[in-house]
């Protein structure tokens, strides 16, 4: 008699084990597609994270860019009005060196004189 009730036994556990195990499988399937998707959610996010962070760095090159060229064209602009005094002052001193009612030594003076003063102040 106890073998017609240990067989039974085994059997019903080695099911009670199959069983577990079967579901144990399927768990650990679901378990593994789950993360598949969000590590799939995850890289979505990163690829439109990093998209956003080019954008961001190329209007910042081209802002860099055109304030490099505003930068340079006011130093052209700088020159240009330098050249633009420095012709002036020689135009002035050419017509006060022609001007019969200038005295171009006095007038010389004069001007060192102002330079003198303005740098004192």
């Amino acid at each position: 008699m106890e073998s017609e009730t240990i067989v039974p036994i085994v059997i019903v556990a080695a099911m009670v084990l199959l069983a577990v195990a079967f579901f144990a499988s399927r768990r650990k399937r679901a378990v593994t597609e789950k993360r598949r998707g969000e590590a799939a959610e995850h890289r979505a996010q990163a690829a439109d994270v990093r998209l956003a962070a080019e954008s961001k760095a190329a209007a910042a090159d081209e802002r860099a860019a055109r304030a490099r060229r505003e930068q340079l064209l006011a130093e052209e602009e700088r020159r240009a009005a330098e050249r633009a005094a420095s012709e002036a002052d020689d135009l002035t001193r050419r017509a006060d060196e022609v001007d019969p009612d200038v005295d171009v030594d006095l007038r010389h003076e004069d001007v060192a004189d102002d330079s003198t003063t303005d740098g004192e102040r």
